[in-house]
């Protein structure tokens, strides 16, 4: 396997961004934001952004130390009643601002993302377009925002009563967002914590933090108070805890694996959360699917985004009757589905985040073909990039079975009947995402039920968006809460019941 590299790979931003991004020696140096001001570590340390295209040092990021992380948490904390007592509409206006303002820059954001995380361009722009969707669409948001009227003369004890529930903001929102979408993904946390009148520390993900940088820029833009919205970039390892478990930040919203997730609620204590951690979803075909749509949606949903997705397809369950058309064609499918510089307008599958990455899907990739698994197509892997690859007859003892595979990996089995797919869907630990494939509705929804996830897509692969439905996990190792329009405001707001005499 070889993939050629076109053009050296550089981050160049415009004038606006210099802030945050300060040119040195060639490269680009990423701030910290706390309190209103962009500003290197306290320690001075910083560590290197890496570009999975060719492995090269694109820029410089502030290495965070927990004294940084104090005074980010500090700076929230100072400007909650100020932030507070803002207008809602207020609000809703410098999301508007900042959606204009990212809609200025698109160029910009698309091109650091390809960058910094190797995304194609049609990828990248996918991501910065649901981003500003999104700013638009939070005043949908805000209509979850509302109380309720109790009169109390229905109870004897609270005759001559009446409360009033409130919805109020939670206080300070830590926000941790994941490498695999580093714009679209944190933001989906940001934007509707300030909307619901929350001060916010986000923490940008190592291997890829410049879009968030950035976006903090746009905020900053578009009017947001100093101090509202912190950003800060280092080792999880380091400083994750105590943003975590501080007594000043009121809520953990975090999107990234199930081991880190759980690591984060361990220190967190008694606070709310929300937890979107992994996903090993079941795409279930049945023998009266549309093979020709369950091929291209289950081959889709394994591939796009290199399958760095919590919601990608993980393993197909295809009945016996239909099995061996359903792996040709599939194998036909994937040959569309072209590796390589994520800047070629050929390319549809980049690198993975990093050369570990891929290295850890070849190693599910060798476990199953060990194990008996046919390697149809693909499994190469070359420094970050790996192969779309198809394997078939994978037995169930294979890791890649259970396991969040996070790479581009067709996994298909055989299954006797429904009852046994639904079987070894639910046997899984994970709970995010499923699929099912039927022309038949009693089936559809008999699956739908069965299914232990927290979303199942019928006649389609699993997919996210804007989050016009609610998504999350069901299973211990998916997570907790809901993100959504709507659901999302839910998770960073907190009722208070307010009791008058009548």
């Amino acid at each position: 396997m070889e993939v050629p590299v076109h053009d050296e790979v550089r981050v160049d931003v415009p004038e606006l961004f210099r802030p945050a991004i300060v040119p040195d020696e060639g490269l680009a140096h990423l701030q910290l934001l706390v309190g209103g001001t962009w500003r290197p570590a306290v320690k001075g340390d910083v560590f290197d952004v890496r570009s999975p295209i060719d492995g090269s040092v694109i820029a410089r990021a502030a290495k965070a130390s927990t004294d940084d992380v104090e005074e980010a948490i500090g700076a929230a904390r100072r400007a909650r009643d100020d932030f507070r007592a803002v207008p809602a509409a207020t609000r809703l206006e410098i999301c508007a601002r900042a959606a204009e303002i990212l809609g200025q820059h698109a160029d910009t954001f698309e091109s650091v993302i390809v960058s910094d995380l190797g995304k194609t361009a049609e990828q990248a722009a996918s991501e910065v377009n649901a981003t500003r969707e999104r700013l638009g669409l939070v005043r949908e948001e805000v209509r979850k925002i509302f109380g309720e009227y109790l009169p109390g003369d229905w109870i004897a004890d609270s005759i001559g009563k009446a409360a009033v529930v409130l919805r109020e903001p939670v206080g300070t929102v830590a926000a941790f967002g994941p490498f695999n979408y580093p714009l679209y993904l944190v933001a989906s946390k940001i934007i509707p914590a300030l909307a619901a009148g929350n001060t916010v520390v986000a923490k940008a993900p190592s291997e890829a933090p410049i879009p968030l940088v950035l976006f903090a820029r746009v905020f900053e833009e578009a009017g947001l108070p100093p101090g509202v919205l912190n950003v800060i970039t280092g080792a999880g390892s380091e400083i994750g805890d105590l943003l975590a478990s501080h007594v000043d930040v009121s809520m953990i919203s975090f999107t990234g694996s199930t081991s880190v997730g759980r690591s984060i609620a361990a220190g967190a204590g008694p606070k709310l959360m929300h937890l979107e951690l992994g996903g090993n979803a079941a795409g279930i075909v049945l023998a009266d699917a549309d093979l020709d749509l369950a091929v291209e949606k289950s081959v889709l949903g394994a591939f796009k985004n290199a399958g760095q997705r919590c919601d990608a397809i993980s393993r197909v369950l295809v009945e016996q009757p239909v099995y061996d058309e359903y792996v040709q064609r599939a194998l036909k499918e994937a040959e569309a589905w072209r590796v390589g510089d994520p800047r070629a307008e050929t390319t549809k599958v980049g690198p993975l985040v990093n050369d570990k990455a891929a290295a850890r899907v070849h190693e599910l990739v060798e476990d199953a073909v060990e194990k008996g698994a046919r390697l149809l197509a693909g499994g190469g892997v070359e420094n970050a990039y790996h192969e779309p690859t198809v394997l078939a007859d994978v037995p169930l003892d294979a890791d890649i079975v259970w396991e969040e595979t996070f790479g581009p990996v067709l996994t298909i089995l055989p299954v006797t009947d429904l009852e046994t797919a639904i079987d070894v869907a639910n046997r899984s630990r994970y709970g995010l995402d499923s699929a099912v494939f039927t022309s038949n509705l009693d089936s559809a929804w008999r699956t739908a039920r069965a299914l232990e996830c927290g979303q199942v897509t019928i006649n389609d692969a699993p997919a996210h968006g804007v989050g016009h439905f609610p998504f999350g996990g069901r299973k211990p190792d998916s997570g907790i809460g809901r993100e959504g329009l709507g659901y999302s405001i839910d998770e960073c707001t907190v009722l208070k019941t307010v009791v008058i005499p009548t």
